[in-house]
């Protein structure tokens, strides 16, 4: 497809850089002062060919974040192949494989369940184990959880460990400002991640915490819960389920585009 007159600048600009023949360290380099909403917005300006070779430039954790902001990805999801669609989805947030999947034929959902990562799978049978009208339907995994039982070098370690572990954590100080306590597996509090960062080693871990952090049951109304982020005016707040254990967390991005939805 052309560019027309009325195409976005920065998109102009994006196509410019795929199609300038820079090295792959070089393109890297460049995409990255894009945000990967603008670069999914490109894709349509693109030829098949020129995707796909962008898709291994790229590497799938960034793809994943790319396709998440794309409304109608069925064209990109046909050309991938079920191999790397199943690389990229297991890459991606529990909430956004969960949507991608569902623009996904039958028959292909079957060969990438071969495929799929078991956590990924079972994030996305939680997720669509609540109806669509129920804040559960909207939960994500990109989170940090630690029990109240470590100390506060002992939380640092965790924090580190997890967003070392958890691929959809591409930085700690960039996606995680606030991090969940547990005791004995149920919701115990929060921790602001400043909080934690300039606490002394000789400081406990309950002097940091918040008790009082608010929290949604994964079974509330959608349309009921958009009133509580915009009073606490929190990026996100922790899903339990009846028992009070943590199964996600739900953004105030999330509610809004669902409500309108």
């Amino acid at each position: 497809m052309e560019l027309d007159l009325k195409a976005n600048k920065i998109i102009e600009e994006i196509v410019a850089v795929i199609r300038s023949n820079l090295d792959k360290e070089k393109l890297v380099e460049k995409l990255d002062d894009y945000h990967a909403n603008d670069i999914a917005q490109s894709l349509e300006y693109l030829t098949k060919d020129e995707r796909l070779s962008l898709y291994e430039i790229l590497g799938d954790e960034w793809v994943s974040e790319i396709l998440s902001y794309v409304e109608e990805p069925e064209q990109y999801i046909n050309e991938l192949g079920v191999e790397k669609l199943a690389d990229i989805i297991n890459e991606m947030d529990s909430d956004d494989a969960a949507d991608l999947l569902e623009k996904v034929d039958e028959s292909v959902k079957d060969k990438l369940r071969l495929s799929l990562d078991d956590d990924v799978k079972a994030d996305i049978q939680l997720i669509n184990s609540y109806d669509e009208d129920e804040v559960g339907s909207l939960i994500t995994n990109n989170y940090i959880c630690i029990s109240k039982t470590l100390d506060i070098r002992g939380a640092m370690h965790e924090l580190i460990k997890q967003a070392g572990d958890n691929d959809n954590i591409s930085t700690i100080y960039d996606n995680i400002n606030t991090i969940y306590v547990t005791d004995h597996n149920q919701y115990y509090g929060a921790i602001d991640l400043k909080d934690l960062i300039i606490a002394r080693q000789s400081d406990t871990l309950d002097s940091i915490i918040i008790y009082s952090y608010p929290y949604f049951y994964a079974d509330e109304k959608i349309s009921d819960s958009i009133e509580k982020i915009k009073d606490y005016a929190e990026d996100s707040l922790p899903v339990l389920n009846r028992d009070k254990e943590i199964v996600g967390i739900i953004t105030a991005q999330d509610v809004v585009e669902a409500v309108d939805d």
